[in-house]
C-alpha cells in the first residue's frame, strides 16, 4: 500500500512540474531572433508577467533598444475591442513587461522593438484562461 502511495506522488510531481513550465516560444523580427515568455501557461486573467529576450544576427543580447507590447482582444457581439499597452523595463538582459488580461479569450500580442531608428514587430496570439 505504501509503495503504491509513493508510486502516485511521484506521478503527480512529474506531472505538475510539467504542466507549471512557462509558455514560451521563439520568433524571427528582421534581423532579431526574440525569445519570449509569460510566466504561466496557458496565460490567465489578471496580471501575467512577460520577458523578451533579443539577440542580433551575430547572436548577442540587444540591450540598447526600446521595446514595447501591445495587446488587444478582438471586438464581439456586445463587446467593443479592448487595446492596452505596456512599456518594458530591461533587468539584466531582458526585456519585462506587465500584462493585465482583463478576460479570458483570445489575445493578441504586438511587441515591438526600436533600435537605430528602425522598428521590428512579432505577433503572437495567446488564449488567456
Amino acid at each position: 500500500m505504501k509503495k503504491a502511495i509513493w508510486v502516485m506522488l511521484v506521478v503527480l510531481l512529474v506531472t505538475g512540474s510539467a504542466w507549471a513550465k512557462d509558455f514560451s516560444l521563439t520568433k524571427k523580427a528582421g534581423p532579431y531572433t526574440v525569445l519570449i515568455a509569460i510566466d504561466k501557461n496557458p496565460p490567465v486573467t489578471g496580471p501575467n508577467k512577460m520577458t523578451i529576450g533579443i539577440k542580433d544576427g551575430g547572436g548577442k543580447d540587444v540591450i540598447d533598444g526600446v521595446v514595447a507590447v501591445d495587446y488587444g482582444m478582438p471586438a464581439m457581439p456586445g463587446m467593443p475591442a479592448m487595446n492596452y499597452k505596456s512599456d518594458t523595463s530591461l533587468k539584466g538582459r531582458q526585456y519585462v513587461a506587465n500584462l493585465d488580461f482583463s478576460m479570458s479569450g483570445p489575445w493578441s500580442i504586438t511587441v515591438k522593438i526600436t533600435r537605430a531608428g528602425k522598428t521590428q514587430v512579432v505577433k503572437l496570439n495567446v488564449d488567456v484562461k
